[in-house]
């Protein structure tokens, strides 16, 4: 699809500030309405609006929109449906009817007030060992399902008709929990991750990131019944505090003596049926993980559908160390290539094109200052310091610089997976391996390697991205889970002007909020 879009997005009185960031959108010559707070726009106080005018070029897909500060992502997130354009269909059989479904954590305390607990109480660390407060619950569109006994007639329900097929649209916007989906006897075809077709394979289970979305046509083959469609948490690290708790919603099929509204999504309706439980992998179950994922390839040769265009000759190569780095002070910190991002209190881009002096530095590290065994052993001494600096620093990118950058899992504080987002640009994923990166074992896919937004570092592993910085601005680079981010996993690239008319960054809006 190619179109332009303005929407209007206004604070209301009872939140102290916000704003929306378009997860996915590529943000085409569009920097100024990316939407990170601090990044590339200064946060919407409350009455105040801001219009946001960006266009979709080139893009169809399940993508969705969400706050980007504070930690409001929790409650202040929705589906961006991309849909192809008029007269081109699907790279697979149409379905009967499409359902989005929304994986999410509900907190019964206030959410800026948990971000404040985290980044600033020596209390909390010694509480949860560090760990982000665990949610009080799981969500499918908002509901908690009937395994909780507060909300056993509040539960998400598709109903279907036997042998038609069905496309979910399934989007991860949870703040710290990676999380399993299945349906109780059913097979999953995947055939869209991140906004971009896939080659088609069957699963039995997804494992998302937050930041992911995965499309997967069902099909209602079973018996006419009642199946649990299961969220649950996958959490590979050690020691880390978390919810373990599956929240569901229903498959129903249709009775054929009995009409149903096919739309509804929400169920009163009591029947003598029991729904039947899927299998649940383990809740570190690394191993299946990763099997999965591996899966993912792009559609591929169909050049119609999935233009593959993998850089080959590469410009620039960045060696980033991504984890914790354990309470200083009594407090946590997270950081990349041993850098906890400081945010600042301007926006970076209108700092940028401005010329303001003394609001970030462009000497962000290419790679970690010492090579060791990141994985296994990370000991705070001499030989090896891992107490983080702290800066607002950026990495320089040359307009149109073919990119490629490794992403490494630390052990300092406790090997752990990340989810990686990368502001303004898709990213091919070339591959994963174990334990510490080697270029000359590392295997790489430049033949159909799958094209995302958000690429999870596996645990204790390895992960390598290349891209083209053909899109100037100031794009922010983070780990999608919230408390990472907040204890400053994070980074920005500046990527500079081109010479030609389309290479540029436009002026700002004339509606540019200031701080």
């Amino acid at each position: 699809l190619t179109g332009s879009i303005s929407l209007y997005y206004k604070t209301v009185q009872n939140i102290n500030y916000s704003h929306c960031q378009w997860h996915g959108v590529r943000q085409r010559l569009t920097c100024w309405f990316d939407g990170p707070a601090y990044i590339t726009q200064c946060p919407i106080q409350a009455g105040q609006s801001f219009k946001y005018r960006f266009t979709l070029l080139n893009q169809r897909g399940t993508l969705f929109w969400h706050a980007h500060i504070s930690w409001l992502r929790a409650t202040v997130h929705g589906p961006l449906i991309i849909y192809p354009k008029q007269g081109v269909g699907y790279p697979f059989q149409p379905p009967v009817e499409e359902h989005v479904i929304i994986l999410g954590e509900y907190w019964l305390r206030d959410v800026q007030g948990l971000e404040r607990h985290v980044k600033e109480s020596e209390r909390h660390v010694k509480e949860s060992g560090g760990g982000p407060p665990g949610s009080d619950a799981y969500t499918l569109n908002g509901l908690l399902g009937p395994l909780h006994n507060c909300s056993r007639d509040d539960v998400y329900t598709i109903n279907v008709t036997k042998g038609k097929n069905y496309l979910l649209r399934i989007i991860n916007a949870a703040l710290n929990m990676e999380h399993f989906f299945m349906v109780a006897n059913h097979t999953m075809t995947v055939v869209e991750t991140d906004g971009e077709y896939t080659k088609p394979f069957k699963t039995t289970f997804l494992m998302l990131t937050p930041g992911q979305t995965y499309n997967v046509l069902i099909k209602a083959d079973q018996s006419i019944g009642k199946y649990f469609m299961a969220m649950a948490p996958y959490m590979p690290a050690k020691n880390a505090p978390f919810l373990k708790k599956t929240s569901c919603g229903i498959l129903r099929y249709a009775s054929p003596t009995v009409k149903v509204d096919k739309l509804a999504r929400k169920s009163h309706v009591k029947t003598s049926m029991t729904p039947l439980e899927p299998i649940i992998p383990n809740v570190n179950d690394t191993a299946s993980v990763q099997a999965f994922s591996d899966q993912v390839k792009r559609l591929y040769p169909n050049h119609q559908w999935s233009p593959v265009d993998v850089p080959l000759r590469i410009d620039k190569t960045l060696f980033f160390t991504i984890g914790l780095n354990g309470p200083n002070g009594g407090i946590f910190a997270a950081s990349v290539n041993n850098v906890t991002f400081r945010r600042p209190m301007v926006s970076l881009l209108n700092a940028y094109y401005n010329n303001l002096q003394g609001y970030y530095s462009t000497d962000f590290p290419d790679k970690p200052e010492k090579m060791y065994d990141f994985v296994n052993g990370a000991p705070n001494n001499i030989s090896v310091d891992t107490q983080p600096a702290i800066g607002t620093q950026v990495s320089i990118l040359e307009h149109g610089w073919a990119v490629q950058v490794i992403f490494q899992d630390t052990g300092t504080v406790g090997t752990e997976k990340h989810p990686i987002h990368l502001h303004g640009f898709s990213i091919y994923l070339l591959g994963t391996g174990l334990g510490n990166y080697n270029s000359s074992t590392a295997l790489l896919n430049l033949y159909d390697p799958p094209y995302r937004n958000t690429v999870g570092v596996p645990v204790g592993r390895w992960a390598v991205i290349r891209f083209r910085a053909d899109n100037p601005g100031m794009w922010f680079m983070h780990c999608h889970l919230e408390v990472h981010t907040t204890w400053g996993l994070s980074m920005a690239f500046l990527v500079k002007n081109g010479k030609g008319k389309m290479q540029n960054l436009p002026p700002p809006p004339p509606d540019l909020l200031l701080c």
